[in-house]
């Protein structure tokens, strides 16, 4: 009996770059469906249990590293491979932090990412060659303190990153399934945790975190 194929669920809301890497990784592993946001992730992950996801960061309505987090969460066996174009080193740290076995950015061959699968795979971590020594010189002088964002509850960074979005209280309300004045209370603990004094400077936070869709 020939071995089991290991299953890929692909999360990115470009869907010419989720098709490019559904054509690289069938001839080797199961691509077993594609999504375009994080929420949708969290769902099809749930019913399919994938061996594998490989997902971007700036996706809409639950960013990548939001909805990784969730993701090992609900499933912590299922391999994290993040593909993005963010070459920021900290974002590459808290990706890890938040369970990731490999990084790559898009830049990357089409070899690469089949490399980083198969190291996830085997239980080992892959990172972009391009940000190995950005990441360690990151690392060494990392402070041990916690920032606002790791204050944040999981709801809370969803709020957020909705709000900074433009959606308004009931829509929001609508895709988290609460009620606009339980939306109205999580923002209010998100500007107290954060400092903010206005939308504005939740829009700012939310893109240095790299909460938005670029």
């Amino acid at each position: 009996m020939p071995s089991r194929r290991s299953r890929i669920l692909i999360a990115d809301d470009h869907k010419l770059m989720a098709e490019l890497c559904r054509g690289f990784l069938e001839p080797e592993f199961d691509v077993i469906g594609t999504v375009g946001n994080g929420q949708e992730l969290l769902r099809m992950a749930v019913s399919l249990e994938p061996d594998v996801v490989l997902l971007d960061i700036g996706m809409p309505v639950l960013n990548g590293l939001d909805a990784g987090k969730q993701l090992k969460a609900l499933l912590p066996a299922v391999k994290l491979v993040f593909l993005t174009m963010i070459t920021d080193p900290e974002v590459a740290l808290q990706a890890f932090d938040r369970g990731a076995s490999a990084f790559l950015l898009k830049t990357c061959v089409a070899d690469e990412v089949g490399s980083a699968v198969r190291k996830a795979l085997r239980g080992n971590t892959f990172l972009s060659r391009d940000l190995k020594e950005k990441v360690s010189r990151l690392r060494r002088r990392q402070e041990n303190t916690v920032g606002e964002g790791n204050r944040l509850t999981v709801r809370q960074r969803e709020v957020l990153q909705l709000l900074a979005e433009g959606k308004i209280m009931k829509e929001i309300g609508d895709i988290l399934d609460v009620s606009p004045k339980t939306v109205a209370f999580h923002k209010y603990r998100i500007m107290e945790v954060l400092g903010a004094k206005n939308n504005a400077e939740l829009v700012h936070y939310a893109i240095r975190n790299h909460m938005l869709v670029a």
